[in-house]
């Protein structure tokens, strides 16, 4: 590999970036290419892009302008790539760019660029593929793209409508990673809980069984591979409930990263939030009576352009009374091509900055009473990392890089390897996170 080309690779955005970051690199290294740690040592540069927010497309463009200046030779894919325009206004000397979750075209550029190596070691490529996260956890991403038109939101004409994988191939996909030794199964996509919808939820043949493309299954199919499995960007839909049960036997983790954006009916309508007229806080209390121990996760906007004080109000009544475990907040930021560009009463910068100062401030408190009322408990935690005197990990209610941790200390922790799993008796708690001893 010594003299393959070599590749660098920015990676930047959601989860379902890095798994678009994984696959192109997979294809890279299945191809022969060599991967680079530094822009000095790489004979071309990928930068995947986000372009969702302000700052996220601030960042994106600070990459490739840190790649070119350091390398001079820029691929440019992911979801800023889908307005070029953007991208080329401000570094018209980058080689080619793509959009979102375009492998083939990505490829295509960096043979253009950087001819592939006569012989590729295909041996050298592990069955899981190159992955960018540890060795004990993966992100499953089960679909591309949307069908929802939410006025803030431009995934849609960026990456299109929904479109689930087959369910065999998610599988396979699952099965392989569990193989190679990944303890938890992360799955994502734009909307989770509307997999197999485009595809009119048609049964597929698995084995000598006929398995129906939809949410319950797959969750129901995963949960039989014996690791942890944990659900994100899960919109409240009333099916949401039929995976309740696989909760409670222990088969799905009972954890629920849930959008819900706003408490305010109002608001959620200028929005065009699917499922706006629900009374979610009545689903949250049928979810928790099912499942007790269940922890809900979700994000917020705050500033939304006509959005008032009593709307505000609404929002924190709304969360004082839904008691979610893990939260995120975004002051609403304008993008280009969002319908919510044209909505009248747009909220002051200074308020919006206020507004979501008291959000956090109400959800820091509800988070800390959580996690208090968690001391006592006895969970099982899978072991991220471990130092001289402490290990981190994370039990059922904590989700990587989002979530707070569990830390672990006293007796027999320098024994405890990162990827494997512990049983822990909570003994303290923060605002964000546990504190632990092995039991």
């Amino acid at each position: 590999m010594s003299t393959a080309p070599r590749i660098g690779f920015v990676s930047l955005g959601c989860p379902k970036a890095l798994v678009d970051s994984e696959r192109i690199l997979t294809q890279l290294r299945a191809e022969g290419y060599a991967v680079s740690g530094s822009y000095q040592e790489a004979d071309l540069v990928v930068v995947n892009t986000c372009g969702f927010i302000d700052d996220a497309i601030h960042e994106s463009l600070d990459a490739i302008g840190e790649a070119l200046a350091q390398n001079g030779r820029v691929v440019v894919t992911g979801c800023l790539g889908a307005r070029p325009e953007t991208i080329r206004e401000r570094h018209p000397a980058v080689l080619g760019i793509t959009g979102p979750h375009a492998y083939d075209e990505v490829m295509q550029l960096v043979h253009r660029e950087l001819p592939r190596p006569h012989d590729p070691y295909t041996d050298l490529v592990p069955p899981q593929g190159i992955r960018l996260t540890p060795r004990h956890y993966a992100y499953l991403k089960i679909s591309e793209g949307c069908d929802h038109k939410c006025s803030f939101c431009i995934i849609p004409s960026m990456r299109g409508g929904l479109a689930s994988r087959p369910l065999s191939h998610i599988l396979n996909e699952a099965i392989r990673l569990r193989n190679a030794g990944v303890r938890e199964l992360l799955v994502i996509s734009q909307d989770t809980s509307a997999y197999g919808a485009d595809l009119r939820f048609a049964p597929e043949k698995l084995g000598q069984r006929e398995v129906r493309t939809g949410f319950y299954e797959l969750a129901r199919e995963l949960g039989e591979l014996g690791i942890w499995v944990r659900m994100h960007y899960v919109y409240p839909y009333p099916h949401v409930a039929d995976i309740l049960p696989l909760m409670a036997e222990g088969k799905v983790l009972p954890y629920l990263d849930v959008p819900f954006q706003h408490g305010s009916p109002r608001i959620l309508k200028l929005m065009r939030r699917p499922a706006h007229a629900e009374n979610t806080l009545a689903r949250i209390r049928s979810w928790r009576a099912a499942v007790p121990e269940l922890s809900l996760r979700s994000t917020f906007i705050v500033g939304f352009p006509g959005e008032t004080e009593a709307d505000f109000q609404v929002l924190l009544d709304w969360l004082e009374e839904a008691q979610l475990d893990r939260v995120g907040c975004f002051k609403y930021s304008p993008v280009v091509g969002a319908a919510a560009n044209d909505l009248p009463d747009p909220v002051p910068e200074a308020l919006k900055a206020e507004r979501e100062s008291r959000f956090m401030q109400a959800a820091a408190r509800i988070s800390a009473a959580r996690l208090a009322a968690r001391v006592g408990e006895r969970t099982r935690v899978l072991i991220d990392s471990v130092s001289a005197r402490k290990a981190f990990g994370r039990s059922y209610g904590e989700a990587p890089d989002i979530d707070g941790t569990v830390v672990i200390g006293g007796r027999g922790v320098t024994r405890l390897v990162a990827g494997e799993f512990a049983e822990v008796d909570i003994v303290a708690a923060d605002t964000h996170d546990l504190a632990g001893r092995l039991a």
